[in-house]
């Protein structure tokens, strides 16, 4: 599915409310400021400078204790939960010191109640003007759980169940109120116009609620919806719900593979598959020269002890890893956490022959060695990925924050935007129209709650 020359790479930045990568904050030309507002603030600036679509902040709703069965070594080291604040609030900061840049953020169907989910992001998409995302996860750790007063998880057969009811109780508020039901009159009066503020008496399996919202319909008419379903069932999710969705591959053709498949099922459920984004996970490493990016690759797989990535990898498998040998490679394991994160690992052990020891090392640095080097290096292969049909642009993470995407920014969109593959200014008004995506009319939900009914009925 080879690219037509006109499309331009979409960009979205994975940024930490915290330090994130185990190695990363600990390089010197890190800055540790994630307890300060400015400190994420100046991140948007650079993002926006860099005409990224949006940033994107995952959420963890514990401190991982899965490895070894505590959360010291996520603690110790740094590693990924082991410090984040509560994403929507750091968005809300971002977008006061931007007007352009997308703001996404997670938020767990396990865990939520749709309605604060659907008045929290309608309530950003407002005061951003049109810029609010949320990116829709089920949650898999029975840490979690113990954090929301249950003992464990949903159980996995019933997670996107709830998920997909909580997916249409959210449309259904955000609809509760039509695109001119704020009326603003001061004569009449007529503050707003009753006939067109419904009640959604939604009655369901999981959840029950009435409704209305207590906020107007968003500006995008719905947030962008991003998912980062890697199984089966998530991948079928996603191609009905998400206007994009994150992923993590380890190599091209299982990049390229994903890509195809994911818009063949989009297309499946009657939607045009160009309305969902596919964007994968992207962290380069770049620098002036090739000795400056080597000195930088030395110092920062350094930093990493082994059991900082395998605590964090862990977690996403929700497998303890400890209980096999360092010295051995990762065994064939049912992993009942992500799915896409096990593919992408399985790959890189199989092919590189890594021991868990090397995959922890190597789990914890996390970025990709076609995406190491000068600019137009690392500019060529983000484009042999994107002109050879595996993406349709890149979740960029930086291997240390925030000199990763000041670099980035600085270095590289130069030189994508020299090659036309990259914009030279922001086109639209808000986040959708930046994506691409066509505003969603009152309802547009419930074809693709009845692509899921068909689905379930046969």
């Amino acid at each position: 599915m080879p690219r037509t020359q006109d499309k331009k790479i979409h960009l979205a930045a994975f940024v930490t409310a915290g330090p994130g990568r185990p190695g990363g904050w600990r390089y010197p030309a890190s800055e540790s400021g994630w307890l300060d507002a400015a400190y994420y603030q100046g991140i948007a600036r650079t993002l926006e400078h860099g005409l990224f679509d949006l940033a994107f902040f995952a959420d963890i709703l514990a401190v991982p204790d899965r490895y070894q069965g505590s959360n010291d070594t996520q603690l110790r080291y740094g590693a990924l939960g082991s410090l984040r604040l509560d994403p929507v609030v750091v968005l809300s900061i971002m977008a006061a010191a931007t007007k352009h840049l997308g703001l996404a953020s997670t938020r767990s169907t396990s865990h939520y109640e749709p309605f604060e989910v659907a008045r929290s992001f309608a309530t950003l998409d407002h005061l951003s003007a049109g810029r609010a995302a949320w990116n829709v996860v089920t949650s898999f750790q029975d840490a979690e759980a113990r954090n929301f007063s249950k003992k464990q998880q949903v159980p996995r057969n019933k997670r996107y169940d709830r998920a997909d009811e909580f997916l249409e109780v959210v449309f259904k508020l955000w609809d509760s109120w039509e695109d001119d039901a704020l009326v603003f009159d001061r004569q009449t009066p007529l503050f707003a116009d009753p006939e067109k503020v419904n009640y959604i008496d939604h009655q369901g399996e999981w959840f029950n609620v009435r409704g209305p919202l207590n906020v107007a319909r968003p500006p995008q008419g719905y947030p962008v919806i991003l998912q980062a379903g890697a199984s089966d069932r998530g991948r079928d999710f996603a191609a009905r719900w998400a206007d994009a969705i994150f992923v993590s591959h380890d190599s091209f053709d299982s990049a390229k593979a994903f890509y195809t498949e994911i818009k063949d099922r989009a297309r499946s459920h009657g939607r045009d598959p160009d309305s969902l984004k596919v964007l994968p996970a992207a962290t380069p490493l770049v620098g002036e020269t090739q000795a400056i990016v080597e000195e930088k690759d030395r110092a920062l797989r350094a930093l990493v002890d082994p059991h900082a990535g395998l605590s964090t990898l862990s977690y996403h498998l929700d497998v303890d890893l400890s209980a096999y040998p360092l010295d051995a490679a990762l065994p064939d394991i049912d992993v009942p956490g992500v799915q896409g994160h096990y593919h992408e690992v399985r790959e890189a052990t199989d092919r590189d022959r890594l021991t868990l020891r090397e995959l922890g090392k190597r789990y914890g640095s996390r970025y990709e060695g076609d995406l190491i080097g000068t600019p137009d290096k690392v500019a060529d292969g983000l484009e042999r990925w994107f002109r050879g049909g595996a993406c349709d642009g890149f979740m960029i993470s930086a291997p240390f924050q925030p000199g990763g995407f000041e670099d980035f920014v600085r270095l590289v969109v130069p030189e994508l935007q020299r090659r036309g593959l990259y914009r030279t200014v922001y086109e639209g008004k808000n986040l959708r129209e930046n994506l691409r995506l066509a505003r969603p009319e009152v309802g547009a939900w419930r074809a693709r709650a009845a692509a899921h009914a068909s689905k379930e009925a046969a």
